[in-house]
């Protein structure tokens, strides 16, 4: 029951992290598109015009940011859920079945994909960006509140700490559901070692009642036996 209330409480803890990191992915990507007027500079590519000294960008699919959004929505309806799943357990003292770990665990692995592709996407898609922003600028940073791109009528001013906190998010999101993964599986062990157990009691008590009683008790008289090897003779404790 101990090892239950820890690997309980650890999950609640991970699912109230992801939560947490689940919305630094969600509002800084949802505040950068709106800022870049619906465009997404993830893996977008450009040439500076030499005439105004603007980029001429060549925007990417709105997929990519599109895509980490809703896998950051998506974490965050699930940690919702499961924070109020394990909270009833805890306070009723129980725990999931079997087969409900069994889900959780497959769902916190396929969760880690989800949250690395975000990852990877949010990271090259980040670095392909500032390849052609220091073309012009000595760091990414340094074009935060530039005029870069005035025909699209985009907002730098705070495009790098939103990207950079949504490539913490993604990573760390990932970091997190490798944890919770370990945690789910543990409790998937401990239950396939406790159905083991089961299924052992159950073979010996049937053997046991299968057993004819002769073999199981063994008879008075060699009991007597085996504890007292040398009977006395009463007769010669008499002529004595």
């Amino acid at each position: 029951m101990a090892l239950t209330n820890v690997l309980l409480l650890s999950q609640i803890a991970g699912y109230v992290f992801g939560l947490i990191l689940s919305l630094c992915i969600i509002v800084p990507l949802s505040m950068h598109q709106d800022e870049f007027n619906g465009h997404c500079l993830l893996f977008s590519k450009g040439t500076w015009q030499e005439e105004d000294g603007q980029l001429l960008v060549m925007w990417a699919s709105r997929a990519y940011c599109n895509y980490v959004i809703v896998v950051g929505i998506l974490m965050f309806i699930v940690c919702c859920i499961q924070i109020y799943r394990l909270s009833v357990f805890v306070c009723k003292g129980i725990d999931s079945s079997f087969l409900s770990a069994f889900i959780e665990a497959v769902g916190c692995v396929i969760f880690c994909g989800l949250a690395i592709t975000a990852a990877l996407i949010v990271t090259l898609g980040f670095m392909t960006w500032c390849q052609n922003i220091v073309e012009r600028f000595p760091s990414c940073e340094d074009a935060t509140g530039q005029d870069i791109d005035k025909k699209d009528q985009i907002s730098t001013h705070g495009f790098y700490i939103e990207l950079g906190t949504a490539q913490f998010g993604a990573w760390a999101l990932f970091a997190l559901w490798v944890g919770l993964a370990v945690f789910s599986t543990l409790k998937v062990c401990r239950y396939h070692q406790l159905q083991n157990i089961q299924v052992s009691m159950y073979r010996e008590r049937q053997r046991l009642v299968n057993e004819p009683p002769g073999r199981s008790t063994p008879p008075i008289d060699s009991i007597h036996n085996s504890n007292y090897p040398h009977s006395i003779d009463n007769s010669k404790i008499t002529a004595n």
